[in-house]
Formats: C-alpha cells, sequence, structure tokens
C-alpha cells in the first residue's frame, strides 16, 4: 500500500477518538490562557498514544508540548483550543440562541482547529511507528489565540527554535492554502484613574475618568486619517466608570487593538495612540496607566511547504460531503443577506473562469463549499494570527478547510453553531491527513526541508526573530 494512502487508514481508524475530543472542548469553551477544561482531551489522546508531554511552559499553565520520535527534522503542528466571549450558541440550530446567556462559545472553530492538528501528529506517529522512520513530531498546545497570542510568548521563549518546519490549518468557509500575510498586532490596556464626586452639587471636586476614555477614543477617530490606509485601529470598553450617571466617574478601562500589515508600522501606531491617551488624561487631569498586553508578527507563508500542503489538500482533503451534510448547513446558508449569496456565485465563477454560467450558480449557492481555492501567493493581509510569531522562527505553512456554511464569516453564531456536525467533523479529519501527509513528505524529502529553510532564511532577512513582546510581560 501507498505510504500515504496507509496514513488515511490510520487516521481513520482513530477518527471516533478525534471527533469526541472536539466535541468536549466545544462543550467547555474557555478563554485566552484559562482552558483548563478545553486542554484536557489533548492531555487524554496523547498520554494514550504514547507521546511525552511537557506541559506549563513559557509562563502558560496549559501551554504543552507533546513529543515523539528522535532526531532531524523535527516537524511542529500547531494546536489551538480557546473560545471567544459571548458566543454562546445553541448547536445546531438555524437561528442565533445563546446556550448560555453572555457566554462563551467557539465561533472560530478551534475545538476543530486543535483535534484537526492532533489527528494529524497521531496519524503521522503510528506511520512512523510501523515504518521506524526517522525524525521527530511535536505537537505544540497553544492557548489564547484569540486574545493574548499564546505562540508569541511561546516563540519568544524559545519553544520554537529547534523546529525545522511548522503546519497549522483553519477552518473556513472554502478549502485552499494560506497564501497570504496577517496583520501584526498590539493590544494594550488603557487604564484611567480619577476622582469621583457628585455630578450635580460638587462637578468641580471630580476629574471624569470616563471623560478621559472618551476623549482618548475620539482623539484616535482622528488619528485614522493619518495612518496607513492597511492599520486598523479598534477598541472595548472594559470598565465604563459604574453606572450611575450623577457621579463623576472615578475608572475608565479600555482594551485596544493595534494592527498593521509589518510590526514596525503596528509599533508607529501604537506610539501615536501612546501620545492621545497621555494627552487625555492631561485634559482630564487623570492618572494614566498603559498596560501592555501582547503582540504578534504577520504571517510568512513559505513557498516551498504551501505548494506541497496544497497538493495533499487536493488529493486528500475533500470532505466527501452528502447530501444530508448540504441539507443540514442549508439552515445557515439561509440566513444570508442575497448580496453575500450573489458574492459566492461570484467567487465560485473567479476560481474557475471556466466554469459554465449554471455550474457556477450551482457551487454558489451549496451549503457547504465543494471548491478549493487555487494557489496564488499574495501580499494581501487577512485577518492575525499568533501563527505569524511561530512563521518568523520557522518555515510555516497552514491550509483552510472548508467545513463552515459557505459565505457566513469566522466569529459568528452559525460557526458555533456547526461545530459539532458531520460537516465539521469531516473537516477535522481532512485537515489531520493533510498535515500527516506533509509531515510524510517532510520526513522522506529532505530537499524539501532545505528548501524550506533557505527560503525562509531569505525571506526574514538579516534582522531575523525579535520579540515584540517586552521582556518582562508575562501572559494575564
Amino acid at each position: 500500500m501507498e505510504a500515504k494512502e496507509r496514513i488515511i487508514e490510520l487516521i481513520e481508524a482513530k477518527k471516533q477518538k478525534f471527533i469526541d475530543a472536539a466535541d468536549k472542548i466545544w462543550a467547555t469553551p474557555e478563554t485566552r490562557f484559562a482552558v483548563e477544561k478545553s486542554v484536557q482531551p489533548f492531555y487524554d489522546v496523547l498520554e494514550e498514544e504514547g507521546f511525552s508531554i511537557e506541559k506549563g511552559l513559557a509562563n502558560m499553565e496549559h501551554c504543552f508540548v507533546a513529543t515523539y520520535g528522535a532526531g532531524k527534522p523535527v516537524i511542529g503542528i500547531l494546536a489551538e483550543y480557546d473560545a471567544l466571549g459571548n458566543l454562546s450558541q445553541v448547536a445546531d440550530l438555524g437561528e442565533p440562541k445563546a446556550e448560555v446567556q453572555g457566554g462563551n462559545g467557539h465561533g472560530c472553530g478551534h475545538n476543530l482547529l486543535g483535534t484537526g492538528a492532533l489527528a494529524g501528529a497521531v496519524g503521522i506517529k503510528d506511520y512512523m511507528a510501523e515504518n521506524q522512520l526517522n525524525g521527530t513530531i511535536k505537537l505544540f498546545g497553544c492557548p489564547a489565540e484569540e486574545s493574548g497570542y499564546g505562540k508569541a510568548f511561546m516563540a519568544r521563549d524559545g519553544l520554537f527554535d529547534d523546529v525545522d518546519v511548522a503546519l497549522s490549518w483553519h477552518p473556513m468557509d472554502i478549502s485552499g492554502a494560506w497564501a497570504v500575510s496577517s496583520l501584526a498586532v498590539y493590544q494594550i490596556y488603557y487604564n484611567f484613574k480619577g476622582v469621583s464626586a457628585h455630578a450635580a452639587a460638587a462637578p468641580e471636586h471630580g476629574r471624569s475618568a470616563l471623560d478621559a476614555a472618551e476623549l482618548m477614543n475620539i482623539g484616535v477617530q482622528f488619528l485614522r486619517e493619518h495612518i496607513i490606509d492597511e492599520g486598523r485601529v479598534h477598541y472595548a470598553f472594559m470598565d465604563a466608570g459604574g453606572e450611575s450617571a450623577n457621579v463623576v466617574q472615578p475608572t475608565a478601562s479600555l482594551y485596544y487593538f493595534i494592527r498593521a500589515p509589518k510590526i514596525e508600522q503596528a509599533h508607529e501606531i501604537y506610539q501615536r495612540v501612546n501620545k492621545i491617551a497621555q494627552g487625555a488624561a492631561l485634559m482630564t487631569e487623570t492618572e494614566l496607566e498603559m498596560v501592555f498586553d501582547s503582540a504578534c508578527y504577520n504571517y510568512l507563508p513559505n513557498h516551498a511547504v504551501t505548494r506541497v500542503m496544497q497538493e495533499n489538500l487536493e488529493q486528500y482533503g475533500s470532505l466527501d460531503l452528502t447530501k444530508e451534510d448540504q441539507a443540514y448547513a442549508k439552515r445557515y446558508y439561509d440566513t444570508l443577506p442575497e448580496p453575500t449569496k450573489e458574492s459566492l456565485v461570484a467567487r465560485a465563477k473567479a476560481m474557475d473562469p471556466d466554469l459554465s454560467e449554471e455550474e457556477a450558480e450551482r457551487l454558489g449557492t451549496l451549503p457547504v463549499s465543494e471548491q478549493i481555492q487555487p494557489l496564488v501567493f499574495s501580499e494581501a493581509t487577512s485577518g492575525s494570527t499568533d501563527v505569524g510569531d511561530v512563521s518568523w522562527v520557522c518555515p510555516t505553512a497552514q491550509v483552510f478547510l472548508g467545513c463552515e456554511p459557505q459565505g457566513t464569516p469566522p466569529h459568528s453564531w452559525q460557526w458555533v453553531a456547526n461545530g459539532k456536525s458531520s460537516v465539521a467533523h469531516k473537516g477535522l479529519l481532512a485537515a489531520g491527513k493533510v498535515i500527516a501527509t506533509t509531515a510524510y513528505d517532510l520526513f522522506t524529502k529532505p530537499e524539501l526541508v532545505e528548501q524550506a529553510k533557505k527560503e525562509h532564511k531569505q525571506t526574514v532577512g538579516s534582522k531575523g526573530y525579535q520579540s515584540a513582546i517586552p521582556a518582562e510581560v508575562v501572559p494575564r
């Protein structure tokens, strides 16, 4: 039997183990670094599968590295398992309804991402054991991708320094290789402290922290005109000072995300935002505390390995969707606005200009996409991910699998509702197969590893990787 077909068999033989783990993680959605329950299914499977596990790394209690094998090459696989706040949703329901009001939910599919990575690690491990294949596989358990950026702390602490190539994937509403960059990010808390007073009887004695926060936001609104077009600045109120309108608010806190295509650009905008915050504090005679939360780099797709992942995606990444799968996902597709549905038909045609109008219409109106995007590398940026830091340390490649309802966005109730479906399960298993077969290529083709490393060295340049997170900042 051909090697890759055997790897597929090995993953299929244990698929229920990975599906059960994904559903357990879906049922215990946790955010940032507090992922105590979400990490446990990984430990259960990895211990049973004979991996050695190091836990509590890079000052994160629920960060781990699970290792199998010995020697070179060292292939890293990245697993995530954090959820999003205020995205609780009843599973399989075709309308938004929180399972727990204000609770968390897996609106970015990390319950699938992590267990798909797990399936890939176990699949290649089993093949290595059967065939005495030399090399080392490392599964990295990475908390806080959504906010906090666990991989950035892991990279700062050198956890990826011995990795020759890193592999990952992400759920999406269409399949393809990740051939674009991402936005670098700085995350900062701006905490204002004022003086409370009666807002009517003695307002002159008060110093409003809420005024300071609002003035900061206004200042940043004016700044937007004077930063690069690709820059993004977002904020959330963490503390608005209370609920009494007749009190001069003594506290207020803002959480800012500052994004740009390059880390240097994000840093420049960050410094300008800091000055606006300082100005707001001066205007209101309040105290300002700036608390650096985290930062991550832009993503560098390694062309050599990404091409190989695309080939394996095209050969082994089919979800083998049934009519029942498509009928299930229609409940989410039907929630889309008409312009979005029309854009999906246009997308289907753009991916394959040779399609007839009828076939483009059919593919664009499927509730779950059956297309794979052609591989086209570009300078475009999309979103942010702490995989960026990994990609600056070692050659890194990713794919995305179309196991989410077509046209629905990440961080949506539709993705949470879909998270335990047959479609979602097929996605994580397909991702595991693509990862495992790509790892096989890396283990058996030393010239591919050398090509990837040579390209990485040229891309990163002489500067190399220097963490954007100050040394004194720890995960929190």
